[in-house]
């Protein structure tokens, strides 16, 4: 009997451990639970790390370069916000740029440049290329518009209106022959029946970021460029726009890729990208409208 009182009391102290053991453990396992809940939220939490690996992804393609030839007035907008842009987007297309007078590059690509894109001041120069098979005509698109001005030197204000061009000393243009923005302005002054009045005392450019240079630094008191060249440094003045009815057809801006190229997805890719609201944000912020 003594034995039996002994194993009972024995039985009741750990039956008493046992169930003191079991109150305790809410508290313990509230604090192992803690931990867990902190690492089960890293996976939810480093979910968005998909986005870096498909990022990543992008930078394991093979890198391409292409080469973009572009009329010189396109050139601040492309190089300073566009192709960084793009290039952001598509870390893996490295753009290249050559930028001079459309007629040029027109002549450059027909001699063996191998650029993968061509945006041209006017459709001239488009349409002799695509005429003689050196374009994907699928893939050209009239993408901007753009105005001629009258601008004499910061601060000269000598003019007033476009038709007193005739009144300069020194009038700069670019080359009809070869410069988009000559020829615009050659049509306007004949259209006006101001060209045998001003040619006489003429300086032609070899593209338009060259007579914006003569306006500049006052070695003509009078030129004709883009809206948007001047538009790029306070150095000059608009005096005025071309007036309506001197041109016969707006001043349009059209892109495309060329037959040739060596990376026509990449280049396509550029060229529906320059197509897309944000770029076009960015060519209105340098004085480019929209072609609709």
């Amino acid at each position: 009997m003594m034995k039996k009182a002994v194993l009972a009391g024995f039985m009741a102290l750990v039956t008493a451990a046992a169930l003191g053991g079991c109150g305790s453990k809410p508290a313990s396992s509230t604090s192992s639970q803690a931990p867990a809940a902190v690492s089960s939220s890293v996976p939810s939490e480093a979910a968005p790390a998909s986005q870096p690996a498909s990022s990543q992804a992008q930078t394991d393609k093979e890198p391409v370069t292409i080469l973009v030839a572009a009329a010189a007035s396109l050139e601040y907008s492309y190089t300073e916000q566009l192709i960084p842009m793009f290039q952001d987007q598509y870390p893996w297309i490295t753009v290249e740029g050559t930028y001079d007078s459309s007629g040029k590059l027109q002549t450059q690509i027909e001699e063996g440049l191998e650029a993968d894109v061509f945006m041209s001041a006017a459709m001239k120069q488009m349409n002799a290329l695509n005429d003689e098979g050196l374009m994907a005509s699928d893939s050209i698109v009239e993408l901007l518009e753009n105005k001629i001005v009258l601008i004499e030197p910061s601060g000269s204000e000598k003019f007033s209106a476009f038709e007193d061009i005739v009144n300069a000393d020194m009038v700069a243009i670019g080359d009809p022959e070869s410069v988009p923005a000559g020829q615009y302005a050659k049509e306007a002054l004949t259209n006006l029946g101001l060209w045998d009045a001003v040619s006489a005392k003429m300086s032609l450019g070899t593209n338009v970021t060259e007579v914006l240079g003569w306006i500049a630094e006052g070695s003509a008191d009078a030129g004709i460029v883009y809206a948007t060249d001047a538009a790029t440094t306070d150095q000059v003045r608009v005096v005025a726009q071309a007036p309506d009815g001197s041109l016969a057809e707006k001043v349009i801006y059209p892109v495309g890729v060329t037959a040739n190229s060596a990376h026509p997805e990449e280049a396509k890719l550029f060229t529906d990208f320059l197509a897309s609201d944000e770029a076009l944000a960015v060519f209105e912020e340098y004085g480019f409208s929209p072609n609709v």
